[in-house]
């Protein structure tokens, strides 16, 4: 033979020594070099390129059978290699083509189904050639030699075809049918060993990925998206698949145990009833997705069914079994699943398999989903077989990040507890019993019923006189059959368990308390409620701020506090509840003590919500409900959730209710805000070396006043108004609101021209004062020279005697403080500021106007008169004021 023939990976035997060697030897050493070959790419190559040589054949291809019976389907694992071919080239050309052929279709097909050769000598006079390719290529294929490749059982593992000859031959001969059947029957040997082996690789490559997988179980605890992803990561490049996806299901409805917890009877044991109502349906609440557009997504509800991917994993963590599905589009037909295409998040989905991921105790804690096997064939056993073992790994993974998650938390907890254990204690009983045994005054007295109640001129002992006063009043003593000792002493331990900050203190809690016994008396709010929930509401608003630090939710996330680990949302709010219910739990200060089991879960449910509710945050999500509900004229509100609705709007009405106080409270009150704001960016500043926001940055307090405005217009006024029209008996606090407004808009605008600032009790100081000396200030006497005249005039300046100023300017005659030369300019730029045109003095209304004497001429007169600031468009040179006297 002329050819040359393969015989080794990188090297040929010369044509002079294949000559010497006679067919049969020739034929046994190309046996051997192709048993030997373990390289499944390299042996098929091989095959071609020799069966190519043997039979003088242009070009050849190789098929493996692929798939289980009866959807068993051809692969071309090498596509047209000539003689001349090189591996690389062979192996990218069979990539871009991927074809794949069924069993029983076409030439190779029917060779694969028949187990026979089939040899044609006009290919295209016979109808089982498919000419597609030949006029995709422009290749004529004239004659074909089709043969199956078996194993030694006798299964077909394989197809080799050979095209046209090259010595000029009109076909296929007995000869090379022969010479290509001997040499396949060896060949299939080789292809089953190499088979095997490339198995046992994937198998070790597999053993080594579970190793390295178990490896990041400890190293990735902490942050369970790592280990997630590592482990998708892994499973979709061995599993040859375009997604993967893992849904962590819901396993903890609104804090459910945290409720159970709390709801059950200090000191009692468990009942043998439901403390809890059936848990919700199973649901997701996260999806870690990886070759999607979205690496992670929160879902919610509303995902779980419209989402198809979401369905699929619902089936499977309810059953607790695998799906290996072939269509997804069947599936969800069957399932009656219908869908908008064009939000379909399985829309390029075809196949899938998806299994469920338990722990430890073999409960479902996920689902593991892969999407898309990348040759477009359905999932194997062996896809599964290795898939279990990833989710196997998957549950370890996230059981053990929750619990080290758990365990985080309670360390948290405990740190949290010894640190308020170390700070609080509970009421002395000398203070408990000389409580007990004072007077307690009527409610006029504390002017209980008022919304214009205020608690500067009250004791520290007043204040829980006046608190056992409201229980009294409301006969929440008598019907529940509180022991009056209990209530002193859970008083004084509630005012004990305030930290001395400079707002949120115990007569914040008092305030707080007062006005929401003002809403049920006078504003007549009680006819809604049971005695039950009055008593709830009381109790939450005095322990509401409970153990608050004078910084907020976000400072505690900034920090990583141990309260921020603890608690994910509504920090504060969920660590003032835990500190009521400490102090319930506490020796000698369980009001509740005389309710029923079912009493006391009610009443603490009423507790919980009010005092979460106290979270702006989650006034903002109720706020919008609440008002659907007003709009449509809704009159019942018995139902729970329409009672919980109206108990957190007006919880939220208590806890900002010195917004509508009288001003010279609201004053006072909004300092002390300002002041523990100040405090917490001065920490900010201090420890997260970070520049606070506006309200707490110390350096812009004069912003105050309008920040106060936009509070009172974002919070306050869209409250007050609906609840003042839906309870019109509530109308103070509407009131005080708007006329608060008025002032903080007034002192605003006060104090951005300079005249006043925001530490005075009062809007009407100045900031600086004429003179630093106690001299009273006589008439001031001014020149006022116009420059910007219109119309030539003869005089252009003139002397005006002005008269002591008694309307606006009346605080200007304060004593004992210096006036600054940048705040002196800016008065001055504020009073006297010309307009720049004649009209816009004819027009304008002055903002601040000063009286002169009659002696004024007509430019003086027209000067006298100016708005609040100066044009700064303005390129002419301002009216000169000079005083008489020097003001400094």
């Amino acid at each position: 033979m002329a050819a040359v023939l393969v015989t080794s990976r990188s090297r040929s035997p010369s044509n002079s020594a294949q000559r010497q060697l006679d067919e049969a030897d020739l034929f046994m050493d190309l046996i051997k070099d192709v048993a030997n070959e373990l390289d499944i790419d390299v042996l098929c190559h091989k095959i071609l390129v020799n069966v190519c040589l043997l039979t003088s054949a242009d070009r050849g291809s190789l098929f493996l059978a692929k798939g289980t019976p009866p959807n068993r389907y051809l692969q071309a694992k090498l596509f047209d290699v000539t003689r001349d071919t090189e591996l690389e080239d062979a192996l990218k050309i069979a990539r871009t083509q991927e074809i794949r052929i069924a069993f029983g279709i076409g030439v190779a097909g029917l060779a694969a189904q028949t187990k026979h050769p089939i040899n044609i000598k006009n290919a295209y006079a016979d109808p089982r050639f498919n000419s597609e390719i030949d006029a995709r290529t422009g290749y004529k294929t004239e004659l074909i030699l089709c043969m199956p490749i078996c194993n030694y059982e006798g299964d077909v593992v394989g197809v080799a075809q050979i095209i046209n000859k090259t010595d000029g031959s009109k076909e296929f001969s007995p000869r090379d049918v022969e010479v290509f059947r001997r040499y396949l029957t060896f060949c299939g040997i080789g292809i089953q060993n190499a088979q095997l082996f490339e198995s046992s690789v994937l198998e070790y490559k597999r053993n080594q990925i579970l190793l390295a997988l178990a490896r990041s179980i400890f190293e990735e605890q902490s942050n369970l998206e790592c280990l997630v992803t590592k482990i998708m990561t892994e499973a979709r490049e061995l599993l040859k698949c375009e997604r993967c996806a893992v849904f962590i299901l819901d396993t903890d409805h609104c804090e459910s145990s945290h409720l159970e917890r709390i709801v059950q009877r200090p000191g009692g044991a468990r009942s043998g009833a439901l403390a809890l109502p059936p848990p919700a349906p199973t649901r997701f609440h996260t999806l870690f997705e990886l070759g999607a557009k979205h690496s992670r997504t929160t879902l919610t509800p509303k995902h779980d069914s419209k989402s198809t991917l979401a369905c699929i994993a619902l089936a499977v963590a309810q059953s607790n079994k695998s799906l290996n599905i072939s269509d997804v589009g069947e599936w969800r037909v069957e399932h009656g699943m219908i869908v908008d295409p064009s939000t379909d998040d399985a829309a390029n989905v075809r196949t899938m398999l998806c299994m469920p991921i338990v722990n430890a105790n073999k409960d479902v804690i996920g689902v593991a989903q892969l999407i898309n096997k990348e040759n477009g064939s359905q999932f194997t056993d062996g896809d599964i077989s290795i898939f279990e073992a990833f989710a196997i790994f998957c549950g370890l993974g996230i059981h053990n990040t929750q619990m080290y998650e758990n365990a985080c938390k309670l360390m948290a907890k405990q740190k949290v507890a010894l640190e308020c254990l170390s700070y609080h204690a509970t009421a002395s009983a000398e203070d408990t019993s000389k409580l007990c045994q004072d007077v307690i005054p009527s409610a006029e007295v504390y002017n209980l019923y008022s919304f214009k109640f205020h608690d500067f001129d009250l004791s520290d002992e007043d204040t829980c006189r006046a608190t056992l006063r409201m229980f009294l009043q409301c006969n929440l003593v008598e019907k529940f059959h509180i022991p009056y000792d209990v209530l002193c002493r859970w008083i004084l331990s509630v005012k004990k368990n305030y930290r001395p900050v400079k707002y949120h203190n115990w007569r914040h809690a008092l305030n707080v308390a007062q006005t929401m016994f003002a809403m049920l008396k006078t504003g007549k709010m009680e006819r809604f409620m049971t005695d039950l929930e009055i008593l709830g509401l009381l109790v939450a608003c005095l322990c509401h701020d409970l153990d608050h630090r004078g910084t907020n939710n976000a400072f505690q996330t900034k920090t990583e506090s141990p309260l921020a680990i603890l608690y994910s949302t509504s920090t504060m709010e969920h660590h003032h509840f835990d500190q009521c219910v400490m102090i319930l739990n506490s020796e000698s200060n369980n009001i509740f003590q005389a309710l029923s089991p079912c009493d006391y879960k009610d009443v603490m449910r009423v507790v919980e919500t009010a005092i979460l509710s106290t979270d702006l945050a989650m006034y903002f999500k109720k706020k919008s409900k609440f008002l659907e509900l007003v709009d449509n004229g809704e009159f019942d509100w018995q139902s729970q959730e329409k009672k919980e609705l109206l108990c957190g709007m007006m919880m939220t009405a208590c806890d900002v209710s010195a917004i509508a106080k009288p001003w010279e409270v609201q004053h006072k009150v909004a300092k002390l805000v300002a002041d523990e704001f100040f405090d917490q960016g001065d920490l900010e500043k201090l420890q997260l070396n970070q520049q606070p926001i506006a309200m707490m940055d110390r350096e812009k307090k004069d912003e105050l006043p309008q920040m106060q405005v936009g509070f009172i217009d974002m919070i306050c006024l869209p409250l007050y108004r609906v609840l003042s029209d839906t309870f019109p008996w509530i109308q103070p606090l509407y009131t005080g609101t708007m006329e608060n407004k008025r002032r903080w808009q007034d002192l605003a605008e006060k104090v951005e021209m300079g005249l006043t600032w925001i530490d005075h009790d009062t809007i009407d100081k100045p900031i600086e004062e004429f003179t630093a000396s106690n001299e009273p200030i006589k008439d001031v006497e001014f020149t006022v020279t116009t420059l910007n005249c219109t119309r030539p005039v003869s005089d252009t300046t003139s002397t005006a005697l002005v008269k002591p100023i008694k309307t606006s300017f009346h605080s200007l005659r304060k004593k004992n403080t210096n006036f600054q030369r940048p705040a002196r300019s800016k008065l001055t730029r504020s009073l006297y500021a010309a307009p720049s045109t004649r009209d816009e003095k004819a027009t304008a209304t002055p903002a601040l106007e000063t009286p002169v004497t009659e002696e004024r001429s007509s430019q003086t007169s027209k000067a006298s008169k100016h708005k609040g600031r100066s044009n700064q468009g303005n390129t002419e040179k301002p009216d000169k004021v000079k005083p008489s006297k020097s003001i400094d």
